[in-house]
């Protein structure tokens, strides 16, 4: 070899071998939901890109929660990036735990972030987890069920004509349930759904002086309103059941109603995965005529974890996990109806999208209704639809949560377990000097 080639050689060795020594390999927590699970098969497309690896962590979503909230607090360092949400967010950005994402590159286009989700994701105006995909929750529905009934179902229901449509599609016998709601303990399961569903009758966490209302007159009545629907209406088994396990009895035809996720509605829609695909409507969430509707204000984001080694790399990711880009790689694996819903202006503007998925407008009058700073018929002093956006909330929600959920297994009346969380959050508000 000539000493020019072997210069060229050498050049090439060291360019090689830097390029592999910048390469990283990435932890990420993700949730065991149907988009985090499409995105780990594209992976190979980052990696292609990037020369970044990933490993994954795919959890259920009460154990995710404990997982990344326990990494966090005791700075484990197990995640190079987290799955994480809107509850989060802010919090731990204030306490300093999470990477700013200020610097994002130009093409990704932070101001193309649905202003409800950018909001709920920032602390200080300062944008601190991107959101994969953005949700509230609606009413999906079996039409050809509505129909035999005799049943029209209006695009905003109220929740006695829900509760009487529910009771008139069921069919034990046949194995079909009027209602599918969540039933599961967690302040991200069952007490996301009842949280929403309270603010629509008009009850609440606390009142302005930080007071529990456990024991007012209105989360009597809709703690009591739930058990008696689910118990005329909903499936045997109900207090296991959460967004996953709804999911897939609607899927198998088992649901005549399901009120959960927006983000649910291409899964329901699609031939693939569901027995009733070409026979789902979709509605706004319910209301008592109070002004409020019972729907949440959610996203499942990303966010980078402060004190990790591989920053760079995590942004990296990041962007090419929620950047317009991905959803077109969605778009043409799977079709723009399975594209991640709910995070981008621009996806509402695509004319494609909106004619390709049924549920596009649903999903953002869905969005756009809920108010997580007046969340509830009489004032608050804490900001959030389906949750209270204070550190200790996940804490006694998920206590509150066990009560409710053995109140739906038959194990005590709503009277014994709104007493039960009246005490509950009475105590651990004097704990944490409220």
């Amino acid at each position: 070899m000539t000493l020019k080639g072997a210069f060229f050689a050498a050049s090439a060795l060291v360019s090689v071998s830097a390029s592999a020594l910048s390469a990283e390999v990435l932890t990420i927590a993700t949730v065991n939901n149907g988009d985090m699970i499409r995105m780990q098969k594209l992976t190979d497309d980052f990696t292609a890109k990037t020369g970044h690896e990933v490993n994954w962590v795919t959890l259920e979503e009460n154990v995710l929660r404990q997982r990344v909230t326990t990494d966090i607090t005791t700075k484990g360092g197990a995640f190079d990036i987290m799955t994480i949400g809107m509850y989060e967010t802010p919090i731990w950005a204030a306490n300093g735990w999470l990477v700013p994402l200020d610097d994002l590159s130009a093409d990704y286009d932070a101001d193309d972030i649905l202003p409800a989700m950018r909001g709920g994701l920032s602390h200080d105006g300062t944008l601190y987890a991107a959101p994969f995909y953005g949700e509230s929750s609606m009413i999906m529905y079996r039409t050809d069920l509505f129909e035999a009934a005799g049943l029209e179902m209006p695009e905003a229901p109220t929740w006695d004509f829900v509760a009487d449509a529910a009771r008139k599609i069921t069919d034990r016998e046949n194995e079909i349930y009027g209602i599918c709601l969540r039933g599961k303990a967690g302040w991200g399961e069952n007490m996301a759904f009842l949280t929403a569903t309270a603010n629509s009758f008009g009850a609440r966490w606390f009142d302005e002086n930080w007071t529990p209302q456990f024991d007012s007159a209105a989360w009597e009545e809709t703690l009591t309103f739930y058990l008696d629907l689910m118990n005329d209406a909903g499936p045997p088994g109900a207090s296991t059941n959460g967004f996953n396990e709804n999911l897939s009895l609607f899927q198998q035809g088992k649901c005549g109603m399901w009120i959960d996720a927006t983000v649910a509605a291409s899964f329901v829609t699609n031939p693939n995965d569901s027995t009733v695909a070409d026979k789902v409507g979709f509605a706004l969430a319910p209301d008592t005529g109070k002004g409020k509707r019972g729907n949440w204000l959610w996203a499942w984001a990303l966010g980078i974890p402060a004190g990790t080694q591989k920053e760079d790399a995590a942004k990296e990711f990041i962007e090419w996990a929620t950047s317009k880009a991905y959803i077109e790689l969605v778009a043409a694996n799977e079709g723009w109806a399975n594209v991640p819903p709910g995070a981008r202006t621009s996806l509402y503007q695509n004319e494609t999208y909106l004619s390709e998925a049924p549920f596009a407008e649903m999903t953002l009058k869905s969005i756009n209704s809920a108010d997580p700073l007046n969340p509830t018929v009489d004032p608050v002093p804490y900001v959030g639809v389906q949750f209270v956006a204070i550190p200790e909330f996940a804490g006694f929600a998920t206590d509150v949560g066990q009560e409710f959920s053995a109140a739906l297994a038959g194990q005590q009346t709503a009277q014994q377990a709104l007493a039960k969380a009246q005490a509950l959050v009475v105590d651990a508000m004097e704990a944490a000097g409220y």
